[in-house]
């Protein structure tokens, strides 16, 4: 009971801080002014500020990009959170493009958001296909792909119960940050997705690390330890869709992934972050 207790109390502080700073993003920033990561956006470059002010109050954006002018596309998520010029490229993708060259493949991207990183395969990759859980997010990544000249196949889809057509999904490179350690279920997701991804995946996740509190639990007849996570649910854009998450021990994950198929796996980066260790892995048939 007392760890029933202690996921309740988790979740509706979660609720309040992001209720919190909602209310702190709602103070947008300034428009002009922006001199880091500033490039050419043809569909907004050429518009005056009260249409680009109108653009920005659209959507609820939560990432922005800077065009050629300094100004502000899009808008931050509260203080410290996207509140800086997002870059185009990521330099994840370089690492990825050193692996494997995406200019003849297709891309599935897991967990579009708001689109920036597809802009960026979208430049690199013969076809992209972005899926997003949220259908917010679907239409962002639509728009902000548009104003940068990219028509990419952007679809709604839970990775958890793969609620879209799976022959619209299958590519050859899985381009896969930030949604691993928000699902409740992370072994089946990846037994799924192998299925129809034919060479690579990038994947970057949080781990759980033998020296956290673990759990048990059993997917595909094996058990597996995982670290349990409260989420804020669908209503929180920043969060998996149920009301956890298990992040899976580095070990386990390797072992998920050889049985997936994928015959070389290579840990390319190992981080410290504020809410734990962080891995970049690329794995490839």
């Amino acid at each position: 009971m007392p760890g029933i207790i202690k996921r309740v109390v988790r979740r509706v502080a979660r609720k309040m801080l992001s209720l919190t700073q909602e209310s702190v993003a709602a103070q947008e920033l300034p428009l002009h002014g922006y001199e880091k990561n500033r490039m050419d956006i043809k569909g907004v470059d050429y518009l005056g500020d009260e249409d680009l002010k109108e653009l920005n109050n659209i959507l609820p954006w939560r990432a922005f990009v800077v065009d050629s002018n300094g100004r502000r596309v899009g808008n931050y998520a509260w203080t410290g959170k996207r509140s800086d010029p997002q870059p185009i490229p990521d330099r994840r993708h370089q690492l990825l493009q050193d692996r494997i060259s995406l200019k003849d493949r297709s891309v599935l991207e897991i967990g579009c958001f708001e689109g920036i990183h597809t802009i960026s395969l979208c430049r690199l990759a013969k076809t992209v296909v972005a899926i997003d859980s949220r259908i917010e997010n679907v239409v962002k990544t639509i728009v902000r792909t548009s104003l940068f000249g990219y028509n990419p196949s952007v679809l709604k889809c839970d990775v958890e119960i793969w609620d879209a057509p799976i022959e619209a999904l299958k590519a050859d490179v899985c381009h896969h940050i930030g949604v691993l350690y928000h699902l409740k279920d992370p072994v089946q997701h990846l037994v799924k997705l192998s299925s129809f991804i034919n060479d690579a995946l990038l994947l970057d996740t949080h781990i759980a690390v033998p020296g956290d509190q673990l759990a048990t639990y059993q997917s595909g007849g094996k058990d597996y330890a995982y670290r349990f996570y409260g989420e804020g649910g669908k209503t929180d854009v920043f969060s998996g869709m149920y009301d956890h998450s298990k992040w899976l021990l580095l070990d386990d994950l390797k072992s998920v992934l050889t049985s997936c198929g994928f015959k070389t796996i290579e840990v390319l980066e190992e981080r410290a972050e504020r809410n734990g260790p962080r891995i970049l892995l690329f794995a490839k048939k």
